[in-house]
C-alpha cells in the first residue's frame, strides 16, 4: 500500500461573470490542482487568481487543456484531427506556465479535461499528439492519465505518469469511466470517501459489471463542479488519512515511490 497519495481537483473553470463551483474553499483541502486555460472553462483572470492562490497554499499546479468548447464545457466528441490537438494542448499549456512564472512557480503536470481524456483512453492518435505536446513543452511535466492509449503514448515518449483514479465514476472492464449521461455513472455521495480509501489499499475497483479492475493509484480526482465538492473533499481526505494514508503534492508522491 502507499504511503502517499495525491488528492486533485479541476479547478479554474469560471469564466467573465459566469461562475462555477468552490475553488476557494476547495484549494485548501486538495494537494494538486489541475487548472482551466480558456478553452473548456476559464479566462486570464481566473488562471492568474487561481495560480496565485494555490501557489500560496502549497497546492501543486497542473494545466487542464481541453477541446475548445465552452458550450459543452469540453464534454463533447469533437473530431479533431491530431494536429488540433497538438498544438491546441501545447497553447494551452503555455498559457498557464505564464501565469505560474509570473508568481514564481513550477507547472507539476498535464491532465486532460473532459472528452479530450476519454477520447485520448481510446484513440491513439489522439493520444500521441496530447502526450507529444506535454514532451515538447517539457519532458519533466508529469502527464496524468488513467489508463489506455494516453498511458502508453506517455510511457512511449518517457514522461512521468501521475496514473489517476475517480472515487465518484463508475468503470467499465477495460478501465475505462462510465460515460456520464448513462445508468450508474456516478457514485453515491456517501460511498464515495470509503471507495477511495479502498481503491489505494486494495489497488482496483469493481467495475459496473462485476469484473475486477487493477489500477495503479497515484493521485485521485473529487471533480471540482460537483455540488458540495469542498465538504467531499474534506471527508474524502480524512478518511484517507484515518487509514494511515498522507496527502502530498503528485511531484512528492511520485518521488516517494
Amino acid at each position: 500500500m502507499p504511503l502517499s497519495v495525491d488528492l486533485n481537483s479541476d479547478l479554474g473553470e469560471s469564466f467573465g461573470v459566469w461562475r462555477l463551483g468552490e475553488d476557494e474553499a476547495l484549494l485548501p483541502r486538495i494537494t494538486s490542482a489541475n487548472i482551466a486555460c480558456g478553452f473548456h472553462g476559464g479566462d486570464p483572470r481566473v488562471m492568474h487568481r487561481t495560480v496565485r492562490e494555490a501557489t500560496r497554499l502549497g497546492v501543486g499546479i497542473g494545466a487542464h487543456p481541453g477541446f475548445l468548447d465552452l458550450v459543452g464545457f469540453g464534454r463533447r466528441n469533437l473530431a479533431a484531427t491530431p494536429d488540433e490537438v497538438y498544438t491546441d494542448t501545447l497553447y494551452q499549456i503555455g498559457a498557464l506556465h505564464a501565469f505560474c512564472q509570473a508568481e514564481g512557480t513550477q507547472l507539476q503536470h498535464v491532465k486532460p479535461h473532459g472528452q479530450l481524456n476519454n477520447m485520448a483512453f481510446h484513440d491513439q492518435a489522439m493520444a500521441e499528439a496530447l502526450a507529444s505536446a506535454v514532451r515538447d513543452f517539457s519532458p519533466r511535466l508529469i502527464l496524468v492519465a488513467y489508463g489506455g492509449e494516453l498511458l502508453r503514448a506517455g510511457e512511449r515518449l518517457g514522461l512521468p505518469i501521475g496514473h489517476e483514479v475517480f472515487a465518484d465514476r463508475a468503470y467499465r472492464a477495460d478501465g475505462s469511466l462510465v460515460g456520464r449521461s448513462e445508468s450508474g455513472a456516478m457514485i453515491g455521495e456517501e460511498e464515495i470517501a470509503p471507495r477511495a480509501v479502498r481503491m489505494v489499499q486494495e489497488g482496483g475497483v469493481r467495475a459496473i459489471t462485476g469484473e475486477w479492475v487493477a489500477l495503479k493509484v497515484d493521485t485521485i480526482c473529487v471533480h471540482g463542479d460537483t455540488p458540495g465538492a469542498p465538504a467531499l473533499a474534506g471527508r474524502v481526505r480524512a478518511a484517507l488519512e484515518s487509514a494511515g494514508i498522507a496527502l502530498r503534492p503528485l511531484r512528492e508522491v511520485l518521488g516517494s515511490r
